[in-house]
């Protein structure tokens, strides 16, 4: 028996019968849905009922629609589309800001990171601009860095302290597996060090372990201090990183401290961003996230 005239069928009811009209199976559409093909057969079942026609025909292997199915569907799939359209214009649109850091930043520290902040504020769209070289706020539309450095950084900037540059070296358990203590400095001629662009092997042997750096040992050189450090967990060699940077995987296992000793750097990281902001409310919610996440 159908329904009264202008009483509209039940909304899953439509769903199920516009996604089996579009894949012509009812197993594909629960799929889609995420529901059993049970159900998306009995609310077509119901719909036909409360129409009083038939809007598929069922063949064995698939399913046809009738020609009342191949017309209802039409405009179905029109009203999704205003229901959409509707929703689109009312529903505010993530903002987007730009952070611009280092490639080594962004993998090591932010991405994991990431989602958390996201969840938390999903009207942000963030875009992360990652790159050795130093960004321009202006031509290249940046809110808000993350640099190294030491301050002044310039006229009309706001600059906030993030992390000091505390170098420690680090390498993979298994290169020192035979090993019961701390490594032995002059043992280092028996190692690979490994060296980022910053260079600061020759300071930390001379500084922090009260040696000369050993003419015996080999030396591998990366552009970048993440590459530095994955070559370290995969056992390549002892690399130097600020502490910050490797955390996670020291607390993990990945990797440990050869030597007990720490060197002080002078280039800190800092928050960076213009005074006059594009987007004000925005940009200081990121600001204030990121100096959360280093207390």
């Amino acid at each position: 028996m159908s329904e009264p005239i202008g009483r509209l069928p039940p909304l899953n009811a439509l769903r199920a019968f516009e996604a089996a009209a579009r894949r012509l199976s009812f197993r594909a559409a629960a799929d889609e849905l995420g529901v059993t093909q049970g159900a998306v057969a009995q609310h077509v079942r119901g719909l036909e009922a409360s129409l009083g026609v038939k809007l598929f025909e069922r063949l064995p292997r698939t399913l046809a629609l009738t020609d009342e199915g191949r017309a209802y569907v039409t405009h179905i799939r029109r009203a999704f589309e205003l229901i959409r359209e509707a929703t689109r214009a009312i529903r505010p649109e993530p903002l987007r800001l730009t952070i611009s850091i280092t490639s080594t930043f962004a993998a090591k520290w932010l991405l994991p990171r990431l989602p958390a902040f996201t969840e938390a504020n999903p009207l942000i769209d963030l875009r992360i601009l990652a790159s050795e070289g130093l960004s321009n706020f202006q031509s290249d539309g940046v809110d808000i860095a993350v640099r190294q450095g030491r301050p002044p950084f310039g006229p009309g900037l706001t600059v906030d302290f993030l992390f000091a540059q505390e170098i420690v070296a680090v390498c993979s358990p298994k290169l020192l597996r035979r090993q019961t203590a701390a490594l032995d400095p002059a043992a280092l001629k028996n190692h690979v060090l490994l060296h980022d662009t910053h260079d600061l092997w020759p300071e930390f042997i001379e500084k922090e372990l009260g040696i000369s750096a050993p003419p015996e040992a080999k030396n591998l050189r990366f552009n970048q201090t993440g590459l530095a450090i994955d070559a370290a967990i995969s056992g390549q060699g002892i690399a130097l990183v600020s502490k910050f940077l490797v955390e996670t995987d020291l607390s993990a296992g990945r990797l440990i401290q050869p030597f007990a000793a720490t060197m002080r750097g002078e280039r800190d990281y800092y928050v960076v961003a213009p005074r006059k902001q594009r987007h004000p409310g925005p940009a200081e919610t990121v600001r204030r996230w990121l100096l959360s996440m280093a207390t």
